[in-house]
């Protein structure tokens, strides 16, 4: 509720400055908000502010609800000129080939308005340092047909933390090409996948029981901001 108010008032006063709506210099934030709607998210940033290695899946780091986290990622958003959309708690899974073993982190994945590739790098840039990360994915969406199309999003229902950690541990493709994903406190899981690995991931998940919905795909520019 709080970062719902949050957006509200910050989206009154852009609107009273007269920043929405195009009359922001070119390159500003407000000039990079969806037509017509400036609370549409135009991007997204999973994060988290854990430094640690879990492999635990009962380790109790993962039911922190990250309400801090929240508030903190919202405040850079702002500072660059950005509307933060509120955002999804999800665990995070991903396997180790060193260790060769699941790791697990709690995380949020964040829903940003009027934000450009150029800063949504620069928010994830100082998440990432503010929080000491190695790094922060990013994923700008995009028309289907935008020439900077390289990823997309899917949000595939009926698959727990368990399953699908069992999945990855069970296929080994799989874990070198999706390495990862997050799932959230309903069970759905969301994956940011290579256009070329789309194909892999559709089968790999509707083995594990999932339900692949096309229309949940959103198409856009996937980036690892690190160091």
């Amino acid at each position: 509720m709080i970062a719902v108010r949050m957006v509200a008032v910050l989206a009154t006063v852009f609107v009273g400055a007269g920043l929405l709506g195009g009359a922001g210099p070119a390159g500003a934030g407000p000039a990079a908000c969806a037509a017509g709607n400036p609370l549409q998210p135009t991007a997204e940033l999973f994060a988290t502010d854990n430094t640690a290695t879990i492999t635990d899946p009962e380790d109790q780091r993962l039911r922190d609800q990250l309400a801090g986290f929240e508030l903190a990622v919202g405040a850079i958003t702002v500072r660059h000129i950005g509307l933060p959309a509120g955002s999804t708690l999800v665990s995070g899974v991903f396997w180790s080939a060193e260790r060769q073993q699941a790791t697990y982190e709690r995380s949020r994945k964040f829903h940003l308005a009027c934000v450009d590739s150029a800063e949504l790098r620069r928010i994830a840039d100082q998440v990432r340092t503010q929080f000491q990360q190695e790094s922060v994915l990013t994923f700008e969406r995009l028309a289907p047909n935008s020439p900077g199309v390289d990823a997309v999003t899917v949000t595939v229902a009926g698959v727990d933390v368990r399953r699908f950690r069992d999945g990855l541990a069970a296929d080994a493709v799989a874990r070198e090409r999706l390495v990862g994903g997050s799932v959230t406190e309903a069970n759905a899981l969301i994956l940011v996948v290579d256009i070329a690995d789309m194909e892999l991931a559709r089968r790999f998940v509707t083995g594990l029981g999932g339900a692949w919905d096309s229309a949940s795909l959103q198409y856009g520019d996937r980036e690892f901001v690190s160091a």
